[in-house]
């Protein structure tokens, strides 16, 4: 071989979905067109939905879209849409939680024991609940991770010890009340600025200028990296939807009583758990968890680690769902977090995106999942459908979004995404 000769360094591969940014609108109209053939539905099925929701039960009623009617539905959905953002971390390793109802009962009996009868601080009693909604989240990932029991079995038996243990710490008189104009209380019943309605503007504003920095600076840190990145038209456009969306929001919750505590609480965790599961390393190991154990371990993943600390993140926010459903019905009892309480954190999660299967979802969809639950059940109580006409409507929508993720799934496959 000739000394003169000189071997080219192959050129780096590019993931062609990267280039869909550099084609413009073309190029995401086409990536939109490919998704949908190939299986990749997303948020899509769960927004028309609502739509669909939405245009069914205010042709029927004439009130479902009044603002006093959807303010409520915003404070009825901090409880079980917290619940189902803990149940997302779950599903996305291909687990499932039973246990989150009884944990949700305990920890709201623990706070309301604490507080109303013993006297103790109502911050106080607030951190020990949540701290006792963890611990009970770290035993069960311990005996999952390290022990192997199915989870299935271990928040099983959670399920009913936890139940017990409420039953227990509720006592002989089965109940707990809130204090009245306590900060529990003020979970379910407290307006932000006392229903100024500047202050649901600030809010609004606010929360597109944060969305807007936060585009610009991924556009320039891709930049600055040689990676192709939105082109400022399509932010604008991202912005401007964004925007539409929060006047709408804004504009709607001052024609009531302003903007609920539970709605500014609720999104403030879905945003953080979202970055979190989305720009942080311990969020791409909890996918990678989800995608293949044996490979997220060879990657040198900490894999017991991961899945115990998962079972506690969704234990804290099944406790802090608890106090939210404590605030709303005045007391913690027996029955609290009992019931469809946790098959509508589940069907919440399913609904809105979050696979079955594990390691696909995102915490907005407990938050899109348990606006389309609340809407359905707001709407069959608004046309006085019987309870459990109710159940039976809920299970089919959970079924109908199962199935749904089935054919994706098989879609994705046959085209060689799965």
């Amino acid at each position: 071989m000739s000394t003169n000769q000189t071997t080219e360094a192959p050129a780096p591969a590019i993931d062609p979905r990267l280039m869909v940014r550099e084609e413009g609108f073309a190029g995401y109209l086409g990536e939109f067109k490919r998704k949908m053939k190939t299986g990749e539905l997303g948020s899509v099925p769960v927004v028309l939905g609502l739509i669909l929701i939405a245009a069914i039960f205010q042709g029927l009623t004439g009130d479902f879209l009044n603002a006093d009617n959807l303010t409520n539905i915003t404070l009825w959905i901090a409880g079980p849409g917290l619940i189902a953002v803990g149940i997302v971390f779950v599903l996305l390793l291909g687990e499932i939680d039973l246990s989150l109802g009884s944990i949700a009962g305990v920890s709201a009996a623990i706070a309301g024991v604490l507080s109303a009868r013993s006297g103790v601080n109502e911050w106080l009693s607030i951190l020990i609940a949540l701290a006792a909604g963890v611990a009970m989240g770290a035993l069960h990932g311990f005996f999952f991770a390290k022990i192997g029991v199915p989870a299935f079995v271990v928040t099983l038996a959670g399920l009913l010890a936890w139940s017990g243990l409420q039953q227990f710490v509720l006592g002989d008189k089965g109940t707990a009340n809130v204090l009245n104009d306590g900060v529990i209380a003020d979970l379910d019943h407290y307006f932000v600025g006392d229903g100024d309605i500047a202050v649901t503007w600030i809010f609004a504003l606010a929360g597109v200028g944060l969305f807007l920095a936060g585009q610009l600076l991924d556009r320039r840190r891709r930049t600055a990296a040689g990676l192709p990145a939105r082109p400022v038209s399509e932010i604008a456009l991202r912005t401007g939807v964004i925007g539409l969306i929060a006047v709408a929001a804004a504009s709607t919750l001052n024609q009531s009583q302003g903007l609920p505590l539970p709605l500014v609480i609720f999104l403030g965790i879905v945003v953080i758990t979202d970055f979190v599961l989305r720009r942080t390393s311990y969020g791409r190991q909890i996918f990678a968890v989800g995608g293949g154990i044996e490979a997220a371990r060879r990657a040198g993943i900490n894999v017991a680690w991961v899945r115990i600390s998962v079972f506690m993140i969704s234990a804290g926010m099944a406790a802090l769902g608890g106090l939210f459903i404590m605030s709303q019905q005045g007391s913690a009892d027996k029955a609290l977090g009992s019931g469809n309480v946790l098959m509508n954190s589940i069907a919440a999660a399913v609904i809105g995106g979050t696979s079955l299967f594990g390691g696909r979802g995102k915490t907005w969809s407990a938050l899109l999942g348990i606006l389309v639950i609340q809407s359905i059940i707001t709407g069959l109580d608004l046309v006085h459908v019987n309870q459990s006409i109710q159940y039976m409507i809920t299970g089919a929508v959970l079924l109908a979004a199962v199935v749904l993720d089935s054919v994706s799934r098989r879609t994705q496959k046959s085209s060689g995404r799965g």
